[in-house]
Order: structure tokens, then C-alpha cells, then sequence
């Protein structure tokens, strides 16, 4: 009940993502029971029964990728202060948006199966007059009850598990300080330096303060040892002096000396203790209090960025096997199993290599002496890589595959009939609708930095030229990656 009360009360640009996800769900609904009528019109050749439901994968996992960005940006569902105490922690915000997710689905699983049965002539009596319609929708049999169950549950039951899935509750991570070590990039011993938010480099004094009180601090020790040092006195008797080694040679603290000091009034004093700190000044790691902060997250990345190019590699070299193996498709037919293993595997290495390229490009605008556009823009991209990285990878494989669909299957090449150009229609909006969902996310999670640098004084005219100069640079990034990507994969297939 609670899920549909926050459906019903939502804003109207979330009624229409969810609309975008029933319609989603319709396509690809429709798409695999066109796949179950193949196979009962055509009992001799499972083969192609087969080869057409497994082609119905790339509009399936479209649908569900575009459900979870869908569920990421609902506002009805997200985490605020308070929610715990009245039943709607993470736990329960997360099943929310799982049980939404799923009712969007299974709205469009219904229309799907209404519209099935409506053009085999099930609801009016009239079969279609298409001979390869009628061929998909087996008109004239009777359809297994159990058999469309399954594949109209399979969308909605894969959206909501993935949206659990993503939205489910994470333990905090431990700081730097007491995780683990491990190797990282390039075999360096450690995570790496942390990342940083958006504006670190621009706070005032950021990067001054605690070096300059630690430099401080060590040119004091040093220029007090060189003292004691030109006086005669032996290394050993000034750590004595100071209060560092006892007697025996044991190294103390100035919380463990068993004689510490006493002034005149008769009160203990604690050699090299530093005065507290004043309560509006900041404080020193030195002089720091011992409480809990939040953990840094570890970079993420660039990390993978080798990990997809090598899966991306790995793709083109599967689709060069099969096109030196079984040549172009013939006339009528769809391409083969390996193809589509192929493409599957390049659009898994371009979606794991889209958030290091996405940040690898604001690096690169912000290099040779930036000013402040390039270098707000640069630091926008940097921050948002992990967001609008991997839907704009999906979107490059798309690209690509549209590209050699163009130049390779145009005139000789298979003919596409109307479940191949839904099958096409139904990848490229829901890839577009997935990046541009994510780009809405991402304007939602800057809105505070927007709201600040308006503040300060910055025009709009400077926010929106660095909005361009971001789109911009991932088209100038991006464009020649999807032309390089779609002639590597036509060359083997147009021979």
C-alpha cells in the first residue's frame, strides 16, 4: 500500500520514467512471446526458435538497466533524517522501490500479453494478414498458460531483484587508517591517495594548515636539537631531558614519566605538551579529538578502466572469430550466436571503461593551464564519472552496433521485418533514456554546488557555457571510440 500511495502522490516527470519503464517492458514482453510463437509455429527447427530468444536479451537487460536508473533517481524513495524512527530505514525504502519497480513492469507485461493476443486475432476473431506476422504470433494454436507466465514474469521479477540489488543497505567502509592494505594500480602497495569532493582545491588554507603546523612543529624539534647539540650535550641525555627515554634507554611518553615536573604553585606539568586548542581555531591531527568520522571511499574509477578494455578486446575478438568463420549473414536470417556473445561482450567492456574515460576527460581539460571554465567543467566531469560513465559506454556500443547495422547489413545483408526494427528501437531509447535519467541524477546531486557558486556570485551564462564545454569534450572522447569500435567490428563481417 505504501507503494502505491508514493506512486500515486509523485511528481509528473516520475510518473513518466516509470511510464518509460512499462513501455520498456511492454516492448520486451511482446518481443519474447513473439519467440515462444516462433517456436510453436515452427516445431522442426529449434535452432532459430532459440537464436531468436536469445537475441530478445539485449532489449531485456535495456529494460532492466533503465528500471534501475529509474529507481535511483525517485524521490519518494530516497534516504532522509528521520525516516528510521517511523518504520522506513533503508531496509524498507529499498523494498519500496523494488515493489515499484515491479508494478511498473507488470503493467507492461499486461499490455504486452493484450496486444499479443489482439493482433494473433484472440480478442477479435480477425488473424493478421502479414504471413510473417502470423508466422511469429502462431495463429491458430494454442498457447501453453505456463510457458507465457514465465516470460512475462521474467521482466518485472529481473527489474525489481536488480533494484534491490543496487539500492540495497551498505555497511559503512572503515576509514584509510585502519582498512586493510593491499596492492593497487599498477601494483602500488596501498589504495592510493583518496578521493576528493568537488571545490577541495579551492577551499582556502585547505592544503596549508596541517602541513604548516607539522612543518612547524619538526623545524622547532630540529633547531632545538642543534642547540643542545652545539652545547656538548649527548644525543641520549637530551631525549632524557625531554622527557623520551628513561633510565634504562626505554622510550617514554610525557603521559608515563614517573616524576613529571612541578611548578612553583605545586601543580604537575607535562614537558612537550601543547597548549589546547582554541575552539575556533582548526584542529591539528595532533590535537584532533578521537571521534568517528565518515570513511573516504576508495577511487573506483579509473580501476577499471584496464578491466574494460581488456573485456572490450576480448568482444571484438570473439565477432572477428565469427566473421572469419561463418562470413556475412545471408539474406533472411539473423546474425549468429557468436555475434551476439561478441557484442555482448564489447558493450560489457565499454560500460566498465565509460566512468575511467568519463574521468580521464576531465582530467585532460583541465590540463595546461586552465581557466576557470575548463577547470569547472573538468572537476564537474571528474566528480560525475561514476555516474554518467557507464550509461554513456552502453551508449557507444549501441552507436557502434547501429553503425555496422548501417554500412554492413544495408542492401544484402539480412532483412529486418517489423520485431527486428522493435527489437532496435527498444535498445536505443532505452539507452538514451538511461543516460539521460542519469544525467538528471547527477544535476540533483550537484544542486548544492550550483546553489553555492550562484551564491558567490558566479553568472549563469559561465554554468551553462560549462555545461557545453562538458558535452562537448565526451563527444570529441567518444565519437572517434564508437567509429574505431563500429569498423573493427564491420571489417570481419563485411568480408
Amino acid at each position: 500500500m505504501l507503494a502505491l500511495r508514493l506512486t500515486r502522490t509523485a511528481h509528473l516527470a516520475v510518473h513518466l520514467r516509470r511510464l518509460l519503464v512499462a513501455l520498456a517492458s511492454a516492448g520486451t514482453g511482446f518481443l519474447l512471446l513473439c519467440a515462444l510463437g516462433h517456436a510453436l509455429s515452427h516445431p522442426d527447427a529449434p535452432g532459430a526458435s532459440a537464436l531468436r530468444l536469445a537475441w530478445c536479451a539485449a532489449p531485456l537487460a535495456a529494460a532492466v538497466y533503465l528500471a534501475v536508473a529509474v529507481a535511483r533517481t525517485d524521490p519518494g524513495t530516497r534516504p532522509r533524517a528521520g525516516l528510521s524512527a517511523i518504520g522506513l530505514g533503508p531496509g524498507r525504502l529499498m523494498a519500496v522501490s523494488a515493489t515499484t519497480t515491479a508494478l511498473s513492469a507488470a503493467l507492461g507485461s499486461v499490455a504486452a500479453l493484450l496486444a499479443f493476443l489482439y493482433l494473433r486475432g484472440s480478442l477479435t476473431g480477425r488473424p493478421p494478414s502479414d504471413r510473417v506476422l502470423a508466422d511469429a504470433l502462431a495463429v491458430g494454436q494454442s498457447l501453453p498458460a505456463p510457458a507465457v507466465l514465465t516470460l512475462l514474469v521474467l521482466v518485472p521479477a529481473l527489474a525489481s531483484a536488480a533494484v534491490a540489488h543496487t539500492l540495497r543497505p551498505r555497511d559503512p567502509r572503515p576509514s584509510t587508517a585502519t582498512a586493510p592494505r593491499g596492492y593497487g594500480r599498477f601494483g602500488a602497495y596501498g589504495w592510493g591517495k583518496a578521493r576528493e569532493t568537488f571545490g577541495a582545491y579551492g577551499r582556502f588554507g585547505a592544503r596549508t594548515a596541517v602541513a604548516g603546523a607539522a612543518g612547524s612543529r619538526a623545524v622547532a624539534d630540529a633547531a632545538g636539537s642543534r642547540a643542545a647539540g652545539a652545547m656538548g650535550v649527548p644525543p641520549l641525555e637530551r631525549s632524557r631531558e625531554r622527557g623520551r627515554v628513561g633510565a634504562g634507554g626505554a622510550l617514554q611518553t610525557p603521559a608515563s614519566d614517573p616524576h613529571p615536573p612541578t611548578s612553583a604553585d605545586g601543580t604537575t606539568q607535562t614537558l612537550d605538551a601543547a597548549p589546547p586548542a582554541p575552539a575556533d581555531t582548526p584542529q591539528t591531527p595532533d590535537t584532533a579529538p578521537d571521534t568517528p568520522t565518515e570513511p573516504t571511499p576508495r577511487p573506483h574509477n579509473t580501476t577499471a578502466l584496464p578491466w574494460g578494455i581488456a573485456v572490450l578486446t576480448a568482444g571484438l575478438t570473439v565477432e572477428t572469430y565469427t566473421g572469419n568463420a561463418t562470413g556475412a549473414p545471408a539474406p533472411g536470417t539473423a546474425p549468429s550466436a557468436g555475434v551476439l556473445l561478441g557484442w555482448a561482450l564489447t558493450a560489457l567492456g565499454l560500460a566498465l571503461a565509460g566512468p575511467g574515460l568519463t574521468h580521464l576527460c576531465g582530467r585532460l581539460l583541465q590540463a595546461a593551464r586552465p581557466g576557470a571554465l575548463r577547470l569547472l567543467a573538468g572537476r564537474v566531469l571528474m566528480e560525475e564519472s561514476h555516474r554518467i560513465g557507464r550509461p554513456l559506454g552502453v551508449v557507444a556500443a549501441v552507436a557502434a552496433a547501429a553503425y555496422v547495422t548501417a554500412t554492413v547489413y544495408d542492401g544484402d545483408g539480412p532483412a529486418f521485418g517489423p520485431l527486428g526494427t522493435l527489437g532496435a528501437v527498444l535498445v536505443a531509447g532505452c539507452t538514451v533514456a538511461t543516460l539521460l535519467t542519469a544525467a538528471v541524477e547527477a544535476r540533483h546531486a550537484r544542486a548544492d554546488t550550483t546553489g553555492a557558486l550562484l551564491r558567490l556570485g558566479a553568472p549563469p551564462a559561465t554554468l551553462r557555457a560549462a555545461a557545453a564545454v562538458r558535452a562537448a569534450a565526451l563527444l570529441a572522447l567518444f565519437g572517434p571510440l564508437v567509429l574505431v569500435v563500429a569498423v573493427l567490428a564491420a571489417l570481419p563481417l563485411d568480408s
